[in-house]
């Protein structure tokens, strides 16, 4: 099954910006939790956010490139995918980072 990729720009950034939302929002959960269980974050949380967050800082400043190869964040989210909820999400962003946006509407 191929993944659906972002049809535009704005659409690839919005993804961004909802995975930037999507893991604060795990955090938040797991303080919350933790906070009544006294344990600690899980040990990929914090590499997890600050890699897609540094990704959309790319994109704000104009840094950002598409390429051939994995987003630095597919390691942990494949390694962790149990424990991230919006998986889906990330590996659409890393689809369309590979293969670029799909201006033509053809994948689906």
């Amino acid at each position: 099954m191929s993944l659906r990729r972002a049809r535009s720009v704005k659409e690839y950034v919005d993804w961004v910006r909802q995975a930037v939302f999507e893991v604060g929002d795990l955090r938040a959960c797991l303080e919350y939790e933790l906070e009544e269980e006294m344990h600690r974050f899980p040990a990929f949380l914090d590499p997890l956010e600050s890699s897609i967050q540094a990704l959309y800082r790319s994109m704000e400043t104009g840094e950002y490139t598409f390429g051939r190869e994995d987003l630095p964040f597919m390691e942990i989210a494949e390694r962790y995918a149990d424990e991230i909820p919006f998986l889906s999400l990330l590996k659409q962003i890393n689809e369309t980072h590979r293969k670029g946006l799909d201006v033509d509407g053809a994948s689906q």
